[in-house]
């Protein structure tokens, strides 16, 4: 292993080094400025959808407990909150009236991205038949872990920057984060029931409808999740659990042809794209293996619980899949996933 070398063992299966040995973004290389025009292109109605849901939903943690809405609070002004708050009390004579707050955000409670260090594995990359901790393109694991209950340095928490912190999410805010977007609507076939979608149910729904993915192209799932929770009123139930249509993370088919399609980026308006709890399957192995598979192996980010109805509504009614998508995440250097609100233009 060259010294500096990040990895002499490649995972199989994987892209890593082919887009650079010091690549920190993965699939997102293909968005290239063909890719953009070629979502230009399919501009012809001059219509826009917001495809996130309101940041504050699903509400609640039975999501997920360990991710909580979001915590809005005023900043503080002279010793008040500073809303509402009279110019006049620091200017006499001043006739403004301003409003300044602050947030404590989960950045994956809601709409929002998966950067590439959300999820490595225990990977032995040097060959010393010792697994370490690994990111995407064999970036190591940060031996300064951050603790919850410090405070930040300059802005972030203080982490390894040759480690998982080169993979941020700051990286994909940086590049754009804009082309073609392709939807497939496996709510229109399946409905709300809970269905694990292997590559022989996505092909089929592809050929039903007529949908065609291409190298670069942005996928979309549509399963109807996000607008099951969205009427849920911010207090979701169990359905949130079991309901709508899901990724098979098992079915080896599925992963071969989503690393073969060349898709720059995975989205879904459900939980986590694949199927959580995941199908059985021998120890040791990956408790997520789409998220393994993309994250890890391909460097193809995931985004999760899009708000994708009323845009697919709009598609199959005028019998497209195609439009431009633009959905850069927040550029807050380090952090691990980010909220978006991704526009598509029809």
């Amino acid at each position: 292993m060259a010294e500096g070398a990040r990895w002499s063992v490649r995972p199989e299966g994987s892209n890593w080094g082919e887009f650079g040995p010091d690549d920190q973004l993965g699939r997102l290389n293909l968005l290239t400025p063909q890719k953009v025009l070629e979502g230009v292109a399919e501009v012809k109605a001059g219509l826009s959808f917001c495809l996130s849901l309101p940041l504050d939903y699903p509400g609640g943690n039975k999501l997920n407990p360990r991710r909580h809405p979001p915590r809005l609070r005023s900043s503080i002004r002279e010793g008040r909150p500073n809303y509402n708050f009279p110019f006049e009390h620091s200017e006499p004579g001043a006739t403004d009236v301003v409003c300044d707050d602050a947030v404590t955000l989960f950045t994956q409670y809601s709409t929002q991205w998966d950067s590439l260090c959300h999820v490595g594995a225990l990977f032995d990359a040097d060959g010393d038949g010792e697994p370490e901790i690994r990111y995407y393109n064999g970036y190591r694991g940060g031996t300064d872990v951050p603790d919850p209950a410090s405070q930040a340095v300059d802005g972030v928490h203080s982490r390894d920057e040759t480690g998982a912190r080169a993979l941020g999410i700051e990286g994909m805010a940086a590049q754009g984060v804009q082309g073609r977007g392709v939807l497939v609507d496996l709510h229109h076939h399946f409905g709300e029931t809970r269905r694990y979608v292997g590559l022989e149910d996505l092909r089929a729904v592809m050929a039903a409808d007529g949908v065609a993915v291409e190298p670069g192209d942005m996928l979309c799932l549509h399963t109807g999740l996000a607008e099951l929770i969205l009427g849920m009123g911010r207090e979701p139930d169990e359905r949130i659990h079991d309901a709508c249509a899901v990724l098979d993370g098992r079915d080896p088919a599925l992963l071969d042809w989503i690393a073969e399609s060349g898709i720059a980026v995975l989205i879904a308006d459900n939980y986590a794209v694949e199927g959580l709890p995941s199908r059985a399957h021998p120890t040791p192995c990956a408790s997520m293996p789409l998220h393994h598979h993309c994250l890890f192996k391909l460097g193809i980010h995931l985004g999760e619980l899009w708000h994708l109805t009323p845009l697919a509504r709009w598609l199959r009614a005028n019998g497209r899949w195609r439009f431009l998508l633009t959905a850069p995440p927040l550029r807050l250097p380090g952090a691990v996933g980010s909220p978006a609100t991704p526009i598509a233009t029809v």
